[in-house]
């Protein structure tokens, strides 16, 4: 395609000023707004390829421990992910913390 008959991507200008997309109301906000959300999408893509890899760790911590003849989830290491959540985060990192461990468990 030449430059005529490209479709124009949006600006984030013109997608800062939509007050229905920002809920800002201002054009300054709208950016302000615009802005941040790229940086959390892009901490979002960060926390979840973590989240992949740790479950991938986890997938292989299993299956030595299920190969060894043990259980598949030791309950006194998951007890120290919660506290250790908890500590970091207050009492809400602790149902983060418990929902990444049943991510993590697997069908190992």
């Amino acid at each position: 395609m030449n430059a005529t008959t490209a479709p124009a991507a949006p600006a984030v200008h013109q997608r800062a000023a939509d007050a229905e997309w920002t809920g800002a109301r201002t054009d300054d906000a709208g950016r302000v707004v615009s802005g941040a959300r790229e940086r959390i999408d892009a901490l979002d893509d960060r926390i979840i390829g973590l989240i992949q890899e740790r479950m991938a760790v986890s997938a292989v911590i299993q299956e030595a421990r299920i190969a060894s003849g043990g259980r598949r989830v030791n309950l006194a290491r998951e007890t120290e992910v919660l506290a250790h959540y908890r500590d970091a985060l207050g009492r809400r990192g602790t149902s983060l913390a418990m929902t990444m461990l049943e991510m993590c468990r697997g069908t190992v």
